[in-house]
Formats: structure tokens, C-alpha cells, sequence
């Protein structure tokens, strides 16, 4: 089996580059040395490798920013994955392809399922849906994972921004009105390797679009508290506690681009191929957030 990962130096993408390599073949390529928005180029990477699962981690995910950046947000999350999903076609291979909870508009009071109907409220949102249509309606065989809140231990994300605050400020405030969980590279990387493993062993799970979450519900306040928890227990140098972080409302928090109120994602039709339990959130963070404060002792 040969594996073609695009976004191999994001967030995510680092993961899955120090994984991929240890169950296939993997050629995986940086935004350096791979544009998706080039289709030519893409395409000749396809047609060179002959993968047989292309894994796409590349996206714009400038939420605020795409708020004026709409043309490239869709270049990138839309357009480009169009071609990924022609060619995928083509060669006969899978494509496993990653998006969000963005794609609704948190007006629902339950988790939302694989089936609800979306409603972005943002450019960010609405660009990641597009993307999933043109999958949708490609023929290819693929996997869509929608996720939340990604924090790692590689790149920029709200847990380092939380850390470097709390070092600086004597106050902090964070939103609690938005409801969802924080999800790892790694937990992603997990169910992304044992999807792979049923393709490799003919038992691969039905096209379409799973919820990939851990199990729970937090808001963005108590992330911030349990990372700060985390860090004072581990003797990082910090100028206020998890007590001294205010809660605020989003509308106390105005954003170019708007964020929904419930991004819980229901996952049973995940858990029903996977191979091993979805963690609860607080443990799958817990162990980001040891890696994360590393840089701050």
C-alpha cells in the first residue's frame, strides 16, 4: 500500500507524517513543496505515486481571516479538493479528507449527526462544505472526518496562545457559551490508521462523512482552566490560576467571522468501525497539554 499525504507540516499533518510511514509506503509532501491550489502539480504528483489512499490535511483554517479572504479559503478547502477527488477517482484510490463542525450553525440543542443538514455561518464554514460536495459527488472512495477544537502539540493553537497569556497577563478572559471538545493530532491520527488498516485488509468502512470527536462536553473556558490546572501542576511559571480566568459570552467577544454555540458532534456511527473506544475529552487533552507546557518551563 502507498499512502500520498498532502499538509504534512500543520497540525495535524506532522502527526500523521510520524505515523503514516510506519504502516505504508508514505510520500508526503509540505505546502512548500506542494501547492494543492496548483492543479498541475498535484495532478503529477498523483499520477507519479500511484497512491492508494491519499490522506489531505492542507486547508485554510484562518477562520477570521477568511472573512476577507473568501477567494483563497475556497482555492484551498473547495476547489483544490475537487481536484483531489477527480483524481482520486481516477487512479482508483481512496481519499481520506478532514473537516468541521463549522459546516453548521450551532442553532441545534443536541450533538449533530453525519445526516443533519449543514448551514455555515461563516466563510471558513461554508468553504469546508463546499469541499465535502464536490467529494460527495466525485465517485471516489473516501472518508470525511469532521472534527472540533484540533489542539497539538506542533504549530500555533489556543492551548499555546492560553500559555503564553497566562504568563503575561495578571487576567484572562475566555468565551463559555460555545459548547464542543477538544480534539488531538493524535486521536486523529488513531482512527485515520485504523481506517487505513481495514482499506489495506478489504474490510474498508462505507464512503462518507464521519464525526471525529472524543467523548464529552466542554467549553472553551474549561479548556482553558484544565490546561491551566494541568500547567500549575506541573510547575509551570505562570502570572495567574485557573480560578483567575473570567467567563465571557461570545457576543462579549465579537469576531469578523461568527462562530456557532454548539459544535457537539454525536459520534456512534464512528464508533461502530473503529476497533478501540473513543477517549473522553479530558484525557485525550490532558495528554497535549503535557506536551504543550514543555515549552513553557
Amino acid at each position: 500500500m502507498k499512502i500520498l499525504l498532502l499538509g504534512a507540516n500543520g497540525q495535524l499533518g506532522a502527526e500523521l507524517n510520524r505515523q503514516l510511514p510506519l504502516i505504508a509506503e508514505t510520500k508526503a509532501y509540505t505546502r512548500s513543496k506542494l501547492d494543492i491550489t496548483d492543479t498541475q502539480a498535484v495532478i503529477e504528483a498523483i499520477s507519479s505515486f500511484e497512491p492508494n489512499v491519499i490522506v489531505n490535511t492542507a486547508a485554510y483554517t484562518a477562520v477570521d481571516k477568511a472573512e476577507e479572504e473568501k477567494a483563497l479559503a475556497y482555492a484551498i478547502n473547495s476547489d483544490a479538493v475537487a481536484v483531489l477527488a477527480q483524481q482520486a477517482a481516477k487512479q482508483g484510490a481512496w481519499l481520506i479528507h478532514y473537516s468541521t463542525d463549522y459546516i453548521f450553525d450551532g442553532g441545534k440543542t443536541t450533538p449533530y449527526t453525519e445526516i443533519d443538514t449543514p448551514n455555515p455561518i461563516n466563510v471558513y464554514g461554508a468553504s469546508k462544505l463546499a469541499g465535502e460536495e464536490f467529494i460527495a459527488t466525485s465517485n471516489c472512495n473516501h472518508l470525511i472526518f469532521r472534527t472540533t477544537w484540533v489542539i497539538g502539540k506542533d504549530g500555533k493553537n489556543f492551548a499555546k496562545t492560553i500559555l503564553r497569556l497566562a504568563t503575561q497577563r495578571d487576567s484572562l478572559s475566555v468565551i463559555s457559551d460555545q459548547y464542543g471538545v477538544p480534539t488531538s493530532p493524535s486521536l486523529i491520527t488513531n482512527v485515520t490508521i485504523d481506517a487505513i488498516k481495514a482499506i489495506k485488509q478489504q474490510r474498508a468502512w462505507p464512503s462518507g462523512a464521519y464525526n471525529l470527536v472524543p467523548l464529552g462536553i466542554s467549553t472553551w473556558h474549561e479548556v482553558a482552566q484544565t490546561l491551566i490546572t494541568i500547567a500549575e501542576e506541573n510547575s509551570v511559571p505562570l502570572a495567574i490560576s485557573a480560578a483567575d480566568i473570567l467567563a465571557i459570552t461570545t457576543a462579549e467577544y465579537p469576531t469578523p467571522a461568527k462562530r456557532p454555540l454548539n459544535s457537539r458532534l454525536e459520534t456512534q456511527k464512528l464508533s461502530r468501525q473503529l476497533s478501540f473506544h473513543l477517549p473522553n475529552w479530558k484525557d485525550d487533552f490532558s495528554a497535549v497539554a503535557a506536551e504543550v507546557i514543555k515549552e513553557f518551563k
